[in-house]
């Protein structure tokens, strides 16, 4: 049991979810002035003693994503600088996750250049949700804890599609994740054989698996500009699934993409409050939020107890 403070900061990037997590935890928020000065530059003032505590600092990556991830960083320095004893980064989406690689010539790792600034102003531990690859966790040098949505989702989706289910990946890499739900819930499974033509534009090739008469659930870790959604839930109609809907973790939804889903045939689009939504996605009735802080919190709390999280990976959940 650790004897130390338990302290959360947060950044802008998603105040909401920040507070629920110290409402669930039954502690306040850390107080911390985080703006700009008049030339834009991130100025931080942490308005608290954190000297010896275990400090929390919860930030996402919501746009604007490259101001946040400075705040990130200044923030770190400046508990660091005033003696916190742990400083673990609460990043609900990890943003550049989906530059983790090269896939061709001349163009750069970020998600991994993300990693080492993280880690080089002295952050202790990662805490996130969902990676776009899990791959990105060996890109740290220190622990890195990716919790699964699946104890947030598995519910949601008992409760309200209980009938003739088939869960569907858009693309080969989400495949074990859609088995694990397809399993759990009981339902079938479905691969959608996607070919991206373009960065953001997909094209949907063919669905491998039995969708006929079935309610389809298309599952996935983010939802970007919307266009995999919009493809897959016409194809599978086309394949004659009775109705589509879809359970994303990360809530991007850049561009056109609430656009693109209100006028889809598209039944409801399930995200976690990992991002806060633009106040036009707010206003679309098709997309339904349930909230990720409960689980944060569980998570949080067995890091400073210094107690095992296993538990919270656990997919049966």
């Amino acid at each position: 049991m650790a004897t130390y403070g338990l302290k959360i900061f947060s950044g802008n990037s998603n105040l909401e979810l920040a507070q629920k997590i110290c409402d669930s935890l039954e502690i306040p928020l850390g107080r911390a002035l985080v703006t700009t000065f008049s030339d834009g530059e991130i100025r931080v003032e942490v308005g608290e003693n954190v000297r010896g505590a275990d400090v929390f600092v919860v930030q996402s990556g919501a746009p604007p994503v490259n101001d946040h991830l400075m705040e990130l960083l200044v923030m770190i320095d400046a508990l660091k600088r005033a003696s916190a004893r742990r400083i673990t980064a609460v990043i609900p989406y990890y943003s550049y996750s989906r530059q983790d690689r090269k896939n061709k010539p001349r163009v750069p790792i970020t998600a991994r250049l993300v990693a080492d600034l993280i880690t080089s102003v002295g952050t202790d531990r990662i805490l996130t949700m969902d990676l776009h690859a899990g791959q990105i966790q060996g890109f740290f040098d220190i622990p890195v804890d990716n919790l699964y949505a699946s104890p947030i989702l598995l519910p949601y989706i008992r409760e309200h599609f209980n009938h003739n289910l088939v869960v569907v990946s858009p693309d080969a890499g989400g495949v074990p994740r859609a088995r694990a739900y397809a399993q759990r819930l009981p339902a079938g499974l479905a691969l959608i054989d996607k070919r991206r033509v373009d960065v953001n534009q997909a094209e949907v090739m063919n669905i491998i698996g039995d969708v006929e008469g079935k309610t389809a659930i298309i599952l996935d870790d983010m939802a970007d500009t919307a266009g995999t959604l919009v493809e897959a839930t016409r194809a599978l109609l086309d394949r004659g699934a009775s109705e589509v809907h879809a359970c994303v973790t990360h809530p991007v939804l850049s561009g056109p993409a609430v656009e693109r889903i209100e006028k889809s045939e598209l039944k409801s689009l399930v995200v976690t409050d990992t991002l806060p939504l633009r106040p036009q996605a707010a206003h679309c009735d098709k997309i339904k939020v349930v909230s990720a802080a409960r689980l944060f919190s569980q998570a949080i709390k067995s890091i400073h107890n210094e107690d095992s999280i296993s538990s919270l990976f656990d997919i049966q959940h």
